[in-house]
């Protein structure tokens, strides 16, 4: 189908539920990363920082992913061996979960490992390095948690356009999320190491995946609720107790 064939596409009923179908399907599968935007843009002392900070790196992600889909092809031909070790056939798409996990596994286990014993950046390092190490961190997390998403859209939809629609829409909504999520997060301490356990395991998983181990998404978002609602419990005691005299 050529580009003018899936322009006109575009304005039909089943295009506007494919849209909205993967729209919600693009902001689940990027929980996890609005997740690590809140945690590691709010390591800039300053909320316009930290604005721009989110603003850029998602923007950057967004063209990426945009330029993805034009490379469809070339994405799912990732899920070819590349080469093998025994009966193991590693594709490019191991190699890139592969280093995301390794990657979020370290920058979670030194960010709780700061967070544990009291260590805080002086504002002018952060100021002059993690601006631009934040956002080169938000884009390439984003490229990694984005195979999954775009693998799952083509087999939903074949109009491009209508993908890029989807990923544009949740993208904003993202931004928007990432912002209250940010606040939140930074509000409450106990939830921020909550959140930093979680991106731990999305990282385990992400390991486990390029070994060719599935563990199903349900599993993980089921835990985070579970964990959550007994925190916001927490919470809720602690602040009655509070106000108690």
């Amino acid at each position: 189908m050529d580009l003018a064939q899936n322009f006109q596409e575009l304005f039909s009923v089943h295009a506007v539920i494919s849209i909205l179908t993967l729209t919600v399907l693009e902001i689940v599968l990027g929980i996890d990363n609005i997740i690590f935007i809140a945690i590691v843009a709010g390591k800039l002392p300053d909320r316009k920082e930290q604005r721009k900070a989110r603003a850029a790196g998602l923007s950057l992600a967004l063209i990426m992913r945009i330029a993805l889909l034009f490379c469809i092809t070339w994405v799912i031909g990732l899920k070819e061996p590349l080469f093998y070790i025994d009966d193991f056939g590693a594709t490019g798409r191991d190699l890139i979960l592969f280093s995301g996990g390794i990657f979020l596994l370290i920058k979670t286990t030194l960010e709780i490992h700061g967070k544990i014993e009291g260590e805080e950046e002086s504002g002018i390092n952060i100021k002059k390095v993690a601006l631009n190490a934040i956002v080169v961190q938000i884009v390439f997390i984003d490229i990694i948690f984005s195979f999954d998403s775009i693998l799952t859209a083509v087999g939903l939809v074949t109009n491009v356009l209508i993908m890029i629609g989807a990923v544009i829409i949740a993208m904003v909504i993202m931004l928007w999320f990432s912002e209250k999520v940010s606040d939140f997060i930074n509000k409450h301490p106990t939830i921020k190491m909550l959140a930093l356990a979680f991106l731990l395991m999305i990282g385990m998983v992400l390991i486990l995946d390029s070994f060719h181990i599935h563990v199903p998404k349900q599993y993980i978002y089921v835990s985070m609720a579970f964990s959550l609602l007994v925190e916001g419990l927490n919470m809720r005691m602690r602040s009655k107790r509070s106000r108690r005299p």
